[in-house]
């Protein structure tokens, strides 16, 4: 009696999430629409000198290639790069070098970093090369970024945007973002990374700026900051401790009164050719922060899993028709959504030949949620750390101090 009525109401909770999750599908459409149809408004020339800056340690795959596109800019302002090292040995300096023989009427500079001002690296990095750089517009975005000739002008132009009424929007644009797709390598684990990235999460972040009214946080894609406002609320210095320091940054920088803007412009980053063990610490990484910086939409993501629930809920009842109806549903609609924003939003051509993964990367992405419950440890970069309210602590000097 006791197993039929368990059976019974895990059947109803699973239906329930399968239909919220549909409903999910749904709103995210909209937003991918809306996005779209924003995308397309003219807005007036704005082409600033920029500094464009780039925290380094070691050497990502194609990282040389992600340099290269940055140096190809059809941009008719002036702009600079400055690429920081902790050390002159870091084997990302060589890289650096071979750029400057490559473009050498590009103005490049390598700048040593040798301070550690808190446990984020990139940061810290980050924070010392603000001081060499020249112009009032600074540029941030992780080194195995690659963009589009055309990145600088479509970046910078979105600071343009006209201030609307509102105190929400009583400021010009501070910062700009933009959205991002993957590029998978070899690996399975490494196309569910980018699979995720373009028919999960883009989507998420299109939905949250539908429902908030614009952006509250950045992306570390890209993140354009005006120096006035990087100063107002204590520059990157203030930043160092923090594991998620590109929605840190979008969300300081919002609350201190400026408008955060997505620009239309879309990059591409490189997933690595991740082991299993490497996808789930980078996932887990991930989602503890975002639980940590947003838990009530970290709890909301639930309703992003639509498609595990339906799949879980024609097991759950034993493939009834009403469970069939549901998942065929749900199907059609997560589908819709990861071509929409995938392939119009993105323009990710990855992302309509792995399609047929979708079912399996959701279930375990479901079961990654879940496992994002299970503490605030998280590993980066070989080393373990604990979050506590967006800062990183060492989880092994931790583990010391109550020994």
């Amino acid at each position: 009696m006791i197993a039929h009525a368990l059976a019974r109401a895990v059947e109803v909770l699973t239906t329930a999430m399968a239909v919220a999750g549909m409903g999910y599908f749904l709103a995210a459409i909209v937003a991918a629409r809306v996005f779209i149809a924003a995308r397309r408004t003219q807005l007036p020339p704005f082409a600033p000198s920029v500094s464009i800056l780039k925290s380094l340690k070691g050497v990502d795959t194609g990282m040389l290639d992600s340099f290269r596109s940055h140096c190809r800019q059809n941009y008719a302002g002036n702009y600079e790069l400055l690429f920081g090292v902790s050390s002159l040995d870091d084997p990302a300096a060589a890289a650096v070098q071979q750029l400057q023989r490559e473009f050498p009427d590009r103005a490049i500079r390598l700048i040593e970093c040798p301070e550690r001002l808190g446990a984020n690296g990139k940061v810290s990095a980050l924070a010392q090369l603000v001081s060499h750089a020249q112009n009032e517009f600074l540029l941030i975005g992780d080194s195995d970024i690659t963009v589009g000739p055309r990145y600088l002008e479509r970046v910078m132009i979105a600071f343009s945007q006209p201030i609307k009424p509102g105190p929400r929007n009583s400021q010009p644009v501070g910062l700009v973002t933009a959205l991002y797709r993957g590029h998978a390598h070899r690996t399975l684990a490494s196309r569910f990374e980018a699979l995720g990235i373009a028919t999960d999460f883009q989507p998420s972040v299109l939905l949250s700026k539908l429902i908030e009214h614009g952006m509250r946080y950045g992306l570390g894609s890209t993140l354009a900051v005006r120096r006035e406002a990087l100063d107002r609320i204590g520059g990157f210095a203030a930043l160092v401790d923090f594991l998620a320091d590109d929605y840190e940054l979008g969300a300081r920088i919002s609350q201190a009164g400026y408008t955060v803007a997505l620009s239309a412009e879309v990059v591409e980053t490189s997933t690595p050719a991740y082991t299993w063990r490497g996808y789930a610490d980078h996932q887990l990484r991930w989602l503890r922060t975002v639980r940590d910086a947003r838990p009530k939409g970290y709890v909301g993501l639930v309703v992003a899993h639509g498609l595990a629930w339906a799949l879980l809920n024609a097991l759950a009842s034993g493939f009834s028709p009403l469970s069939l109806w549901l998942l065929g549903l749900s199907f059609f609609l997560r589908l819709t959504l990861a071509m929409m924003v995938g392939a119009e939003v993105l323009g990710d051509h990855e992302v309509l030949p792995n399609l047929w993964l979708l079912p399996l990367r959701d279930l375990t992405a479901l079961g990654m949620w879940t496992a994002g419950f299970a503490g605030n440890t998280i590993v980066w970069r070989g080393e373990r750390f604990t979050v506590t309210n967006g800062e990183l602590h060492s989880a092994d000097d931790r583990h010391s101090s109550q020994s």
